[in-house]
């Protein structure tokens, strides 16, 4: 995302402010030419924000790779975990990410690792520019908190997951997020122009999909996903379709996300953004189904829609930076990196990471950010990369990366085995078995009825369970 000082500037640039917050719009709105495009670019702005808040549908059905039985629980976390991050982000995330940023109404309380002006969006707050931010930034942090469930899927209790979710959108995500976005000093960097992360490469995707990793190390596999001699065994989806439409929808997401970074309709670089985006997530899909196809003669499509998702997080960092053949590069290395995790994880380390958040997000997190450092040509806002000869800002996005991971690591581990040993990460074997729907819910998503033929033909043949306890194949 573009550094918060460019981005108000951009909305702001022609419009003089007045000192108080302004709740109704009147001080800022003006029919001069200069003050519709100021209000264009509101437009542009909550139209991108709708668009990635839109991402939790994709997020949703990629639970098709899940079994049946634990689906509905997989859609509760899609849909009340965002609703948690929209709470909490309002209650102290937004003040902790952006105070002391400096550029808009009133918040002026921060220092280099944290904020604390903003909270309950009040007093200074309540102002349609900072209301703007928040609304972007509020959908930005819940595809951060949606990514981890993918990692935990089929077998987490509940209450940890509402409090690894308050945790994490209270401080987790705005921590990082003001050291990368709000005026922190990873954008301080005496290297090169700061770090820079256009739309999230380690604020959203590395610091989500780390999580994801340690989540699904601290539960454990799910049962039946490795043989007694430790050989990972694939779980097969109950709906693959869904899986397809789950990408699509995200992909189209990605595009309103990454082209509304730029906060601003007016900033024509968008129609680069958006190309570039097309191009790495295109070049993820390809490399991903021709190394497929070459090495099983198959084209397993499930796979291939998480090719098409890590050349999109690969591309995220740079796609305002970087020149097109550099996108394609991006994303033929992003899906590369996804495979290759994908074989570390759960062939390696031994970890049951179920829809491979940790291969699509934190591998191409990671990348992302270093891509930049490479790719950047100097083209805009003066970010110059490997390839134009400038090594400083390849400096500062190291440094961005590894206090990305440092950071997920440290508090991921404190919180998911702080759970684990205090009220426990997982559901009983049994519960497990019979499936998360019905332990945690009391309800199935694709519940079957019996006949009442084929009830009584089971009678006649000595069965005398109700119908309730009759075991449904496949269920």
């Amino acid at each position: 995302m573009r550094t918060l000082t460019l981005a108000v500037f951009t909305f702001l640039y022609s419009i003089s402010l007045a000192e108080a917050a302004d709740p109704s719009g009147a001080n800022t709105y003006s029919d001069s030419v200069a003050g519709l495009r100021h209000s264009s670019n509101f437009i542009w702005v909550l139209f991108a924000a709708f668009l990635i808040f839109y991402m939790q549908t994709g997020f949703a059905f990629l639970g098709g790779l899940l079994r049946p039985r634990s689906m509905l629980n997989y859609l509760s976390h899609c849909l009340i975990g965002p609703c948690i991050g929209v709470l909490v982000f309002w209650l102290c995330g937004f003040a902790f990410m952006f105070g002391g940023s400096d550029e808009m109404a009133e918040l002026t309380k921060g220092n280099a690792l944290i904020g604390y002006s903003g909270f309950l969006l009040q007093g200074g707050a309540y102002d349609v520019v900072t209301m703007l931010m928040w609304v972007f930034q509020v959908a930005a942090a819940t595809v951060a908190l949606t990514i981890i469930a993918g990692g935990v899927a089929e077998r987490i209790k509940f209450l940890p997951f509402l409090i690894y979710s308050v945790i994490f959108i209270a401080l987790v995500y705005p921590i990082y997020g003001h050291w990368i976005w709000g005026g922190g000093w990873l954008q301080h960097l005496p290297f090169g122009v700061g770090a820079k992360d256009f739309a999230g490469c380690a604020a959203v995707h590395t610091i989500g999909g780390v999580f994801a990793l340690l989540g699904a190390w601290a539960l454990g596999p799910r049962i039946g996903k490795y043989t007694r001699d430790g050989r990972p065994k694939a779980i097969a989806g109950h709906n693959l379709s869904y899986v397809v439409i789950g990408t699509l929808l995200l992909f189209f997401g990605w595009l309103g996300y990454n082209c509304g970074s730029s906060l601003s309709a007016t900033d024509l670089r968008i129609s680069v953004v958006a190309t570039n985006s097309f191009l790495g997530g295109a070049a993820g899909t390809m490399i991903v189904l021709i190394i497929n196809y070459a090495t099983t003669k198959k084209i397993d499509l499930p796979l291939v829609c998480n090719g098409s998702l890590a050349g999109l997080v690969a591309i995220t960092a740079g796609c305002a930076y970087v020149p097109t053949w550099a996108a394609i590069v991006i994303g033929l290395i992003g899906g590369l990196a996804m495979m290759g995790t994908v074989k570390l994880v759960e062939s390696g380390l031994k970890i049951d990471d179920p829809l491979g958040a940790t291969s699509v997000h934190a591998a191409n997190g990671l990348w992302g950010l270093l891509a930049l450092g490479i790719f950047a040509d100097g083209s805009y806002q003066n970010v110059r990369g490997l390839i134009t000869g400038s090594h400083s800002q390849m400096i500062a996005q190291v440094i961005a990366a590894g206090s990305a991971l440092a950071w997920s690591l440290a508090c991921g581990c404190a919180i998911f085995f702080g759970l684990k040993h205090t009220v426990g990460l997982r559901v009983s074997r049994h519960e497990e078995l019979e499936g998360v729907d019905i332990s945690i819910h009391g309800l199935e998503c694709y519940p079957v009825e019996i006949p009442q033929i084929e009830i009584e033909r089971i009678t006649r043949m000595g069965v005398r369970a109700p119908k309730e306890e009759i075991e449904i194949p496949g269920n």
